[in-house]
């Protein structure tokens, strides 16, 4: 996790330092002139990370085809169909710069992204100096927000990490935890940190700390580390290939520990070959594609007819993030990127993350949802 830079401005404060951004820098918002508003999407369409952010982009033109379906956005007296240009940043900071580049020569309107945190905290400070609403639909390192003009909706890493740790000792009463995680990654490290932190406050103990470096396949070592203390359960915030790695190899070191992770399991169960190695998982996950609720369903539906596939959580969230602008574009009445902005703290949309606000520091308000992995299968688990 790298230093927090907090955020704390009213909302006039906000609205100087956009102008005087908009006013020194020159943004490529112009309007939507021919009746339309264009957003532009970041994400990893290429690369290990590449599900993500293909899911956020079908999730999101599933959205706009919804939207413009039923009319469009009304923005004051006028309807404006929706269109997203979406490139690939590859996960990557310098990929990512140069793809916003991209995006804003074509003239964005607004910016649904980046997917990943490295991405977006390689261009945050770019895009408030352009002074472009910027909303990631996943990116939970909690820097991404440090700026005015910039959203989250999803959780943040700290949020992730203090929550599992409660889960840990407060719900299932295991105060010896191990902890493994990829000490090279913003994301895996955020919540690691949190999570270490909040199990100590709560009486809990970390008795073995394992790390890992991006694209490692063997972890042999670190498991065998942790099967030789007395922890109860294994917490283990990484990406989903990670997850599938470590609890294949846990298996065949004959572990029995529970696991537990963050939102970056999500898609896992296509990545192992015996399902059984999950069983008893549980990760954190705002959206389950099997919930009965009929919005989620429709959802499923219109994605499955599309795509010829399921949707996971990112393609929820990059769905929730179109219909934040939306709500944003419509209670602003203007598509200027400041009033967008100053709007983003006004509106409430239902989603299929959650009913979601915004506070003035950027972090969304919604509640966690936990999933269990059951007989190969996600399933929503109640944590009281």
């Amino acid at each position: 996790m790298k230093k927090t830079l907090k955020k704390v401005v009213s909302l006039g404060l906000l609205g100087a330092l956009t102008v005087a951004s908009l006013a020194g820098c020159g943004t490529k918002n112009t309007g939507a002139g021919d009746g339309t508003f264009l957003i532009g999407g970041l994400g990893p369409l290429t690369g290990a990370a590449a599900s993500y952010g293909i899911s956020v982009k079908q999730g999101a033109e599933v959205a706009i085809d919804e939207i413009n379906a039923a009319g469009g956005a009304k923005v004051g007296d006028t309807s404006l169909q929706l269109k997203l240009q979406f490139e690939d940043d590859e996960a990557d900071g310098d990929t990512a710069s140069a793809a916003y580049n991209t995006l804003m020569d074509k003239g964005i309107q607004a910016l649904l992204g980046t997917v990943t945190s490295g991405a977006g905290l390689a261009i945050a400070d770019q895009t408030n100096a352009d002074g472009i609403l910027q909303i990631t639909p996943s990116g939970s390192a909690k820097d991404l927000t440090k700026n005015p003009n910039a959203f989250r909706l999803c959780f943040t890493d700290p949020l992730q990490g203090e929550t599992m740790a409660k889960y840990a000792v407060e719900t299932l009463g295991l105060k010896k935890v191990a902890l493994l995680y990829n000490n090279s990654d913003d994301y895996s490290t955020g919540v690691a940190e949190a999570f270490e932190s909040k199990v100590k406050e709560l009486g809990g103990e970390v008795v073995a700390k394992e790390a890992f470096v991006t694209d490692a396949v063997d972890f042999n070592t670190q498991l065998t580390s942790i099967k030789g203390t007395d922890a109860q359960i294994i917490f283990a915030p990484v990406y989903y290939q990670d997850a599938a790695y470590i609890t294949t190899q846990a298996s065949e070191l004959g572990m029995t520990l529970p696991f537990i992770g963050s939102d970056g399991w999500d898609g896992v169960l296509d990545k192992v070959v015996d399902k059984k190695v999950l069983e008893g998982a549980v990760f954190l996950s705002p959206f389950l594609a099997t919930d009965p609720d009929t919005a989620v369903q429709s959802f499923v539906t219109k994605y499955k007819e599309k795509y010829d596939a399921t949707p996971d959580q990112f393609a929820a969230d990059g769905y929730d993030t179109v219909y934040v602008i939306k709500a944003a574009l419509e209670k602003a009445g203007k598509t200027d990127s400041k009033d967008l902005i100053k709007a983003m703290t006004e509106i409430e949309v239902k989603g299929l993350t959650g009913t979601v606000t915004f506070d003035a520091s950027g972090e969304p308000n919604k509640g966690a949802k936990f999933v269990e992995i059951k007989n190969g299968e996600y399933t929503s688990k109640t944590v009281e």
